[in-house]
């Protein structure tokens, strides 16, 4: 839905709407999750600081999450777009992409079937959708978020490239704030300004990402909905009350970080052969240590054994730390199943 968590949170909540309300927790370290729009005037917004978020926001509720309540939802929302089609990619709780090319109800026009999974969803949750309809997932993508809350896009492939010449360059998948600060410098504004720019300048700057930019600024994305797919990487990560200043606090914490690490491994049936240590500074800069076994990384007595050889690379001195992460990838099993695609729900 549309600023899902806190939706559902207002629908379980009443006396909370109206009010500028956030789902995360409410600590020296916490993050927002969500904002739903009466925060979101604010200035406040998902990934921000809660700090922060209450400097803009004096009078901000703070709400901790309600995850499995939030899968609940999410699954019964699953079930209805499963009325329509199996060729399904969640992309995480609250949206996903559907290819309705060829849908169970023989509804010729995705537009049509939009309009009707957005009214179910409605009529059976209380909570709104935002939808976006084209020929890709790319412009699906955009669309789907054009018009929230409660919105719903078509862009029909005749007035594609006049939609895309419109689009902020920050609206491009792939573009976040680094890659928008190099495609400003580049005179680069908008969706027809990236379309004048050479492909061989794109690779370039942007490696093999300017092919997808060049691709986009066309209308053209082959990604197909990916309706199975294999994990590439487990991992976790903790955030400290109060940053570690020392090699051996660190290292302590690696015990509680590789034991969580062997949970959700063995939760996921997961097997990797690389080891990645992530540290992150009290200054926000962070960096990654890994490595690569020609066998699988198991157990916890291994896994400490190269966290801490990891970590003994990392440069401590004059830097506090205040986030460590370990994750297992470059798994043993690759696979997927992939398909087409036409339509995208966010809620």
């Amino acid at each position: 839905m549309d600023a899902f968590f806190v939706s559902v949170e207002e629908l379980d909540h009443p006396e909370l709407k109206g009010h500028p309300v956030v789902v995360g927790h409410d600590g020296p370290r916490g993050v927002v999750a969500t904002a739903n729009y009466e925060a979101r005037k604010y200035g406040v917004h998902s990934a921000m600081a809660m700090s922060t978020a209450h400097r803009l926001c004096h009078n901000l509720i703070v709400v901790e999450g309600h995850y499995s309540r939030y899968k609940e939802v999410s699954a019964h929302i699953h079930a209805i777009f499963r009325d329509y089609t199996d060729l399904i990619e969640p992309l995480s709780l609250d949206e996903a992409y559907l290819d309705v090319t060829t849908n169970k109800k023989s509804i010729p026009l995705a537009m049509e079937i939009a309009k009707e999974i957005k009214q179910r969803i409605l009529d059976s949750t209380g909570l709104t959708a935002s939808a976006g309809v084209s020929y890709c997932k790319f412009l699906a993508k955009v669309a789907s978020d054009y018009r929230k809350p409660n919105g719903l896009c078509i862009v029909h492939p005749d007035r594609a490239i006049a939609f895309i010449d419109g689009l902020n360059i920050e609206r491009f998948w792939g573009v976040g704030e680094k890659t928008s600060e190099r495609m400003h410098a580049m005179g680069i504004f908008n969706g027809s300004q990236l379309r004048e720019v050479p492909l061989v300048k794109l690779t370039r700057e942007f490696g093999k990402m300017g092919r997808v930019f060049y691709d986009f600024a066309r209308g053209i994305d082959q990604r197909p909905v990916v309706t199975e797919w294999v994990r590439k990487s487990v991992g976790c990560e903790r955030t400290f009350a109060e940053d570690l200043s020392t090699y051996e606090e660190i290292a302590q914490q690696l015990i509680p970080l590789s034991t969580e690490l062997i949970r959700r491994l063995e939760k996921n049936n997961f097997q990797g052969r690389s080891l990645v240590l992530k540290v992150k500074y009290n200054d926000f800069h962070q960096t990654t240590h890994s490595h690569t076994d020609t066998s699988p990384i198991e157990g916890i007595d291994k896994i400490l054994e190269i966290a801490n050889r990891l970590l003994a690379e990392v440069n401590l001195s004059g830097h506090a730390v205040r986030l460590l992460g370990l994750t297992l990838c470059h798994p043993i099993v690759q696979g997927n199943t992939q398909r087409e695609q036409q339509l995208t729900f966010d809620w």
